[in-house]
């Protein structure tokens, strides 16, 4: 059958200046370039963004200079390796300091961290870093198998779904010119997945993009009633590691492929697994290091394409194993591949009838609230959910508690405990959720 919809979408793209077809292109032009050709690629944006950095953003004006890593506007990225690390407290700290001068004339919207830290912080994002990543994101699918307008099953979480009971018009617009399905995942009652078991075989969709843990739980409860599912020709899963185990059991379900992807809102996507299991990062919108001693390297992040808010040597405070491929900048080390990303968790809460509730929906009501500076969310038991929190007590609180209660249900208790610090696991991992029971 004709795909109608890519033609459309990429003449609605033209129509309305988006520059994702010219995007696409060079993406496509630089990722089947030698090696060589794609070191020199990375430094040039890498120089531009610096230059842009030093030139228009105060905080970076003055650790750039101290770095000699921009000298008389001129780029020593023999020098790279000393700009201080940046971290969520300094981002706290330094405030508007991060922002570009011009950052109002670049169409920047203000998002927050997610990950697994529980500290999240605000900054802003931009038109040319939302292009970049969206044509990011249409590159990837293709090169594993899945062009714009094909079918896909989106199995994600969604806020409104839960606290307004549909998506909006402009949502439903979007998914149906993408021939795209929308399920949310945040609520899986038994009859949910019996619903996404006849949406599956109804629409026969060529892919899934899938939080991790939902798409698990789908498959376990598909293979313990042997149900039969049409195949997809491939599963992207996200929002969490994709750890082997449920790698297979996922696999064997569905009878596809399964492929990890990476990302973070901060940056957007990173990376993914197509041309072998490991991480192939997203090379022209980020630098990736990997530093530390042990066997798991700390995550540090420069991405190429925010210029309203450059990030620049961020601790994304993710670990990774190391890649097989990377190049040096001076004495910086560029990873073009990463192994398993670890320590990043959410999951899901249980209800006494068995339905679960994925935790994602609980840990946003905590987002862009600045008298918040760590969280970690607790399932004591079906009907009991401890909040721990380094931070203030605000009159927010309530409103929180009524939210979370449109998913737990309203005779779940919620309870708040003002702390002065909250401890990883043994592991050395910080655990965003943890159920009890």
């Amino acid at each position: 059958m004709m795909n109608w919809r890519k033609p459309i979408i990429f003449a609605l793209l033209t129509a309305t200046g988006s520059k994702i077809p010219l995007i696409l292109k060079e993406i496509e032009r630089i990722n089947n370039s030698s090696k060589k050709e794609i070191e020199e690629y990375q430094k040039n944006k890498l120089e531009r963004i610096l230059l842009h950095a030093w030139r228009n953003v105060p905080y970076y004006t003055k650790v750039l200079t101290k770095a000699k890593v921009v000298v008389e506007g001129k780029v020593f990225l023999e020098n790279f390796d000393k700009i201080p690390i940046l971290t969520k407290d300094i981002i706290r700290k330094e405030g508007k300091n991060l922002y570009s001068k011009d950052y109002k004339t670049r169409g920047f919207y203000e998002n927050t961290s997610g990950g697994s830290t529980g500290e999240p912080v605000r900054f802003i994002q931009d038109k040319e870093y939302d292009e970049w990543n969206n044509s990011t994101k249409i590159y990837f699918l293709k090169k594993i198998g899945k062009d714009l307008g094909e079918k896909e099953i989106k199995l994600w979480g969604s806020d409104r779904d839960i606290i307004k009971g549909n998506l909006t018009f402009k949502d439903r617009g979007i998914n149906f010119l993408y021939n795209r399905k929308f399920f949310n995942c945040y609520n899986l009652t038994e009859e949910k997945m019996i619903d996404l078991v006849k949406l599956n075989n109804s629409f026969k969709p060529t892919s899934y993009l899938a939080y991790v843990d939902g798409v698990f739980e789908f498959a376990k409860y598909c293979y313990k009633y042997n149900i039969a599912l049409i195949r997809p020709k491939f599963i992207i899963t996200t929002i969490g590691p994709l750890y082997e185990s449920n790698r297979k059991i996922i696999e064997k379900v569905f009878g596809c492929k399964t492929y990890n992807q990476y990302g973070s809102r901060e940056t957007g996507a990173i990376s993914v697994e197509w041309k072998n299991k490991e991480l192939n990062v997203f090379f022209w919108k980020q630098l990736i290091e990997l530093m530390g001693k042990s066997k798991e390297k700390k995550i540090v992040i420069t991405s190429l394409d925010n210029y309203s808010m450059p990030l620049i040597r961020y601790n994304i405070n993710d670990v990774a194993t190391i890649g097989t491929l990377s190049y040096f900048i001076g004495k910086t080390k560029s990873y073009l591949t990463m192994g398993q990303v670890v320590g990043r968790t959410l999951g899901f809460f249980k209800m006494r009838d068995g339905t679960l509730k994925h935790t994602h929906f609980i840990v946003q009501q905590l987002f862009f609230k600045n008298w918040v500076k760590k969280f970690q969310i607790i399932q004591k038991d079906y009907d009991l959910i401890l909040i721990k929190l380094v931070g203030t007590k605000n009159n927010n609180m309530g409103e929180i508690e009524r939210t979370i209660k449109l998913l737990m249900g309203q005779k779940c208790k919620i309870k708040w405990q003002f702390v002065n610090k909250i401890n990883p696991t043994k592991s050395g991992k910080y655990l965003y959720t943890v159920s009890e029971l």
